[in-house]
C-alpha cells in the first residue's frame, strides 16, 4: 500500500508491505522493518533499519484519532501530530473530477530509488491517461509509473540502466 501523509513539514510519500510477520516501510527512499503490536486502542511499533538486529531500532507508542476529511491527530509517544493521509486512489477521482488539474506541465517523479528497467515514451509521444511511461525497479519489484493525464511527452530525463533517486524528474508532460 502506498499513501500519502501531510503534515506541518511537508508531504511524505510511504510505502508499506508486509514482509513475513513484520512489516517493511520505505519513507523518503529510506527502507524500515516495523514491528507492531495493537495494545489497548494503540500501537507499539519498533522502527528501524532492515536488519534483524531489535537494538538497533527504536520505540514508539502511537495513537491515531480520526478526524473529517482525511485528517487524523496521530500521537507519538503522547505527542500529537496532525496528519491528512492522501490515498492514491482519491487524488486521481479528484484529478478526472477537476479540469483545472488538467493544465500545464506535469514532473512525473521516481517514489523511490532505483534502476530504470524500461523507458515506455519518447519525447513528442503523446499519451492517454494511465498509459506506462517509465519502470522502475526497487528492491527487486517493477513499478510502472503512469501518466496521470493525457498529454505529451515534453521531455524524458532518463534511460534504461540508469541509477535514480526518490523524487528523481523522469519524464514531464506538456
Amino acid at each position: 500500500m502506498t499513501c500519502d501523509l501531510e503534515t506541518a513539514g511537508g508531504r511524505r510519500t510511504i510505502e508499506c508491505r508486509r514482509r513475513g510477520s513484520a512489516w517493511e516501510m520505505t519513507l523518503d527512499g529510506r527502507i524500515l522493518r516495523v514491528d507492531v503490536t495493537a495494545t489497548e486502542g494503540r500501537w507499539s511499533l519498533l522502527i528501524g533499519p532492515p536488519s534483524p538486529d531489535a537494538s538497533s531500532r527504536r520505540s514508539y507508542e502511537v495513537a491515531v484519532e480520526r478526524r473529517s476529511n482525511g485528517e487524523r491527530i496521530v500521537y507519538v509517544n503522547g505527542l500529537a501530530v496532525p496528519v491528512s493521509i492522501v490515498d492514491p486512489r482519491e487524488r486521481l477521482v479528484q484529478r478526472r473530477g477537476n479540469v483545472s488539474d488538467g493544465t500545464g506541465p506535469r514532473s512525473i517523479l521516481s517514489p523511490m530509488p532505483g534502476r530504470i528497467v524500461k523507458v515506455l515514451v519518447r519525447e513528442g509521444d503523446v499519451v492517454a491517461a494511465q498509459q506506462g511511461l517509465v519502470v522502475v525497479e526497487a528492491m527487486k519489484m517493477e513499478n510502472e509509473l503512469r501518466a496521470p493525464r493525457a498529454g505529451q511527452v515534453s521531455a524524458v530525463k532518463v534511460v534504461e540502466g540508469m541509477s535514480v533517486e526518490a523524487k528523481a524528474v523522469l519524464v514531464t508532460l506538456a
